[in-house]
């Protein structure tokens, strides 16, 4: 059987009706718009590409393990694939208006946890696809694979026929217990199987154990109550969603001439984005600590096609309080070069292993119950998320129309309002904002500044 890791799990387990943890992207194209049934036909010669996409979530008895994936019997394509239209005049303004509805729904847990919904009547005559993903299946990394595998390279590539499927014999509840039980057995073993490794190198198991320890200090340091801010708090069930995007080139005049990465840059220019929020809100910017989690890919080469969960993370706290461009930079370059050796994700990565060896009866209800609490009593201790992913830098074609823009979704959770996932694509980098309907409805006014702020990075580097 094919369990969930601990981390594609626990995505499960943080949903509560209120926090939903699917991922999704807005993909937009030049016209005309395909037929759905066009569209249905692309994804079934896709989906043996893709066996998550077939596959729904089955629970172990009494939660003695953790969930597996098995093939839905009932699996109806037409059901995961949906069809509207935006209203006239189709402007970018109610296509973020169906974004932020669209990722206001749960997903189904009964069917497998994807929808693709083809929206139709954009200005300029476009169209677009939005792909919505359940967290358990895929980080960002495997999520832009899944846009890879669906698409194609080249304008004219033809499609096959869809290959026959069959959906393999529903377990029963007995054989999950004696698998979920055998496979902790098996991880137990692999871990175990590390010690005469350890016994080879002492020094080397030594140093990897300390930096792990000292990655998990500093995290524990980070993790302190920051100053009330109106970005963070309880949230509700509606999302808010807006957009924006700025030519990648520019941010690599800006790294190539002032320092640092491109990841620098972007962190740089979401701080100053942050800066201007507050204080369009009337708050006290030069006092304000945000605090931000930082997804870091922990994915290697080998695991490049699978669909599940791959990340570690930092915190990080943006330099809000610093109101010159060239210096919020410099701040993020210093920060950034210290973050990258204090082992945080490391540690990270390191406790997700330990952690696929707890007892699953324990993580579930833990994690549950802390979500409630966190409803309640809202942590102060992570900000907002902000997710950098490396998208493919060469067009892709959706039945030979071109893919003009591709924009990412990242769910927020209890105490965070308001999260940036950035992507890039085809020489772009396009930054989606997603914000709680009822406490974030001004998260255009954070989207707008992101390019702002690398204009005036831009000045400074000609």
């Amino acid at each position: 059987m094919d369990r969930l890791s601990v981390l594609d799990a626990e995505f499960l387990h943080l949903e509560d009706g209120i926090t939903h943890m699917h991922m999704a992207g807005l993909s937009v194209f030049e016209g005309p718009t395909p037929d759905l049934h066009d569209i249905e036909h692309l994804l079934a010669t896709k989906l043996h590409q893709i066996p998550r996409y077939r596959q729904r979530i089955s629970n172990v008895p009494f939660e003695l393990g953790r969930p597996v994936w098995e093939d839905d019997p009932h699996f109806n394509l037409a059901y995961h694939v949906r069809h509207v239209a935006v209203p006239a005049p189709g402007d970018d303004a109610a296509v973020c208006r169906l974004m932020g509805r669209v990722m206001s729904q749960p997903l189904d847990r009964n069917r497998p946890l994807w929808e693709t919904w083809l929206v139709e009547s954009l200005a300029d005559d476009r169209w677009a696809l939005i792909s919505k993903v359940h967290h358990c299946m895929v980080d960002g990394i495997a999520g832009v694979g899944l846009i890879t595998v669906l698409l194609a390279a080249e304008r004219d590539a033809p499609l096959p026929d869809p290959p026959p499927w069959r959906a393999a014999p529903e377990p029963n509840g007995v054989a999950k217990i004696v698998d979920a039980w055998a496979g902790l057995g098996d991880d137990l073993i692999s871990w175990v199987r590390r010690v005469p490794g350890t016994a080879r190198d002492p020094l080397g198991a030594l140093r990897s154990g300390a930096h792990d320890v000292s990655g998990l200090l500093r995290f524990a340091r980070h993790l302190s109550s920051t100053p009330s801010l109106s970005i963070e708090g309880t949230i509700g069930p509606n999302r808010m969603w807006a957009h924006s995007s700025v030519q990648l080139a520019d941010v690599r005049v800006i790294r190539k001439t002032l320092g640092g990465t491109v990841n620098d840059v972007v962190l740089a220019t979401v701080a100053g984005a942050y800066r201007e929020l507050l204080l369009r809100r009337g708050e006290d910017a030069d006092g304000a600590v945000v605090r931000t989690l930082v997804p870091v890919s922990v994915r290697t080469d080998d695991a490049r096609g699978v669909s599940d969960n791959r990340v570690s993370a930092i915190l990080y706290e943006l330099p809000i309080a610093i109101a010159d461009p060239l210096d919020r930079l410099h701040a993020v370059m210093d920060a950034m070069g210290e973050l990258k050796s204090s082992h945080m994700a490391e540690a990270g990565e390191a406790v997700t292993t330990i952690g696929n060896l707890a007892p699953p009866m324990v993580i579930g209800p833990v994690t549950r119950f802390s979500t409630r609490v966190m409803r309640r009593l809202p942590q102060r201790s992570i900000n907002t998320v902000t997710t950098n992913v490396p998208g493919p830098q060469m067009p892709l074609y959706c039945l030979g129309r071109e893919m003009l823009e591709y924009v990412p979704y990242v769910p927020i959770y209890q105490g965070v309002r308001i999260g940036t996932a950035i992507l890039s694509y085809n020489g772009r980098l396009a930054f989606g904002v997603t914000g709680d309907f009822d406490t974030a409805p001004d998260v255009t006014i954070l989207a707008d500044a992101i390019p702002y702020e690398v204009d005036q990075l831009l000045k400074l580097a000609h």
